[in-house]
């Protein structure tokens, strides 16, 4: 039996409730709808805090049965770009701690999770017994919500500071000083810190000097329901995919760190060398913030629009039709705690060509159900997408093995690593873990 029957999730920053792909919303949002939900299924009531960026949106949002989204008021109802959040940590720690007392002492109305009608009374009576935060911002809030509360507080990095400035692209912009040191804050601060795998792990240890006692490494999952093998040829069909078409898709945001233009500087030298294969492309996502990325220019300085789209971000069913439609799919990030696309993809039984960084190696199993490459460098890439055209059995092979790959990371088992986490976090929220 686990300890947490309640637990307050902080994803201030982004919603869960906005779609993928684009601004400021990717695989976080995913992983705290999905999480939030697969907590609820296992018997854990979980409230959802994000900031209100609309004065339209309402105070509460029901999600499913047993799972509430709250919108907090913090600064303007409007978006707020990452560089002015910090700002507002001060107030969305007040919001975020006023609730919470508020569920606990029945004056703050429950959500009916089926009808999403506000009744009194609803919900179970129980304490919120923990806090997740996820993300720095959520994590500084989620300090201060703690102390005040006296809770344990879990954090989820997603992405760090310190790693992406060590893998900074032409053009793009350092993470921001306060942003490393807010990380080295929750680092110090956090009852546990949940790594996606051991790699972050080590870079938690590395860069921060986390305490190796207080860090658990959880997989995130996949939605086995929604992405899964199915009607190959019906998706590129509904699509206008040409059954002689080599299609690669890019699932993701239009920037630079997620490397999109990768693909097209691939898609050039195969212009050029290999003109027999018949390359489709289809980009599936929307810029981000304020970086200067025009992916559609790129195209069409390469002369590959007549043979690539660009399409902005679709729903999740939709998303797993792009999947099984493609040949491959393309991940060319060059900074990525997991890469939920990869698994998202190989759960559609379609294989991977990915970046050898970061989660990606945890989430591609390298010639068995994708491949790895090392840089990103346009001849490499060109080279792993002509080598998995020029063997159509390699390709059928790595599908099916990316299928059953797969489905060990059903979101199921993420739950319940993470509440093995919460666990530890209640027994160590005022003891030392041994070695700390």
């Amino acid at each position: 039996m686990h300890k947490v029957r309640r637990v307050a999730m902080l994803s201030l920053h982004t919603s869960p409730l906005e779609q993928p792909g684009g601004g400021d919303a990717g695989g976080m949002n995913v992983y705290v709808q999905q999480l939030a939900k697969e907590l609820a299924a296992a018997g854990v009531w979980v409230d959802i805090y994000t900031r209100r960026t609309s004065p339209v949106q309402p105070d509460t949002i029901p999600l499913a049965p047993q799972v509430a989204v709250h919108h907090i008021t913090a600064g303007p109802c409007a978006k707020v770009s990452k560089e002015e959040l910090p700002e507002l940590i001060g107030e969305m720690a007040d919001a975020v701690s006023t609730h919470i007392q508020s569920l606990t002492s029945g004056l703050a109305p429950s959500v009916d999770t089926v009808s999403g009608d506000k009744v009194s009374g609803a919900g179970p009576t129980s304490p919120v017994g923990l806090v997740h935060s996820h993300y720095w911002v959520s994590g500084m809030v989620g300090i201060l919500v703690a102390k005040r509360l006296d809770l344990p507080l879990v954090h989820t990095m997603h992405t760090m500071a310190r790693v992406k400035n060590g893998h900074l692209q032409p053009g793009q912009s350092a993470e921001p000083g306060i942003r490393e040191d807010g990380e080295q804050q929750i680092v110090g601060a956090a009852t546990r810190l949940i790594a996606n795998t051991t790699a972050e792990a080590t870079e938690l240890e590395r860069h921060y000097d986390g305490c190796e006692q207080r860090i658990d490494i959880v997989s995130p999952g996949v939605d086995l329901k929604v992405f899964k093998p199915a009607f190959r040829d019906r998706s590129r069909q509904e699509r206008n995919i040409a059954a002689g078409d080599f299609h690669v898709v890019f699932a993701g945001r239009l920037q630079r760190l997620k490397g999109p233009h990768v693909l097209v500087n691939a898609a050039v030298v195969l212009q050029d060398e290999r003109p027999d294969i018949p390359l489709r492309l289809t980009f599936l996502g929307a810029r981000s913030g304020n970086e200067k990325y025009d992916l559609l220019q790129m195209l069409s300085d390469a002369k590959l629009r007549a043979s690539a789209q660009v399409l902005t971000p679709v729903n999740p069913e939709e998303l797993a039709h792009w999947y099984r439609s493609a040949d491959v799919v393309a991940v060319p990030s060059a900074s990525e705690s997991f890469g939920l696309v990869a698994l998202e993809a190989q759960a559609c039984g379609t294989p991977v060509i990915a970046t050898n960084v970061g989660g990606l190696p945890r989430a591609v199993s390298d010639g068995r159900t994708g491949l790895l490459v090392e840089g990103r460098s346009a001849r490499r890439w060109a080279n792993a997408i002509a080598s998995l055209h020029d063997s159509a059995q390699t390709r059928i092979d790595m599908g099916r093995a990316a299928s059953v790959y797969a489905e060990a990371f059903g979101w199921e088992n993420t739950a319940a690593q993470t509440m093995s986490s919460y666990d530890l976090a209640l027994t160590y929220q005022y003891v030392v873990p041994p070695g700390c």
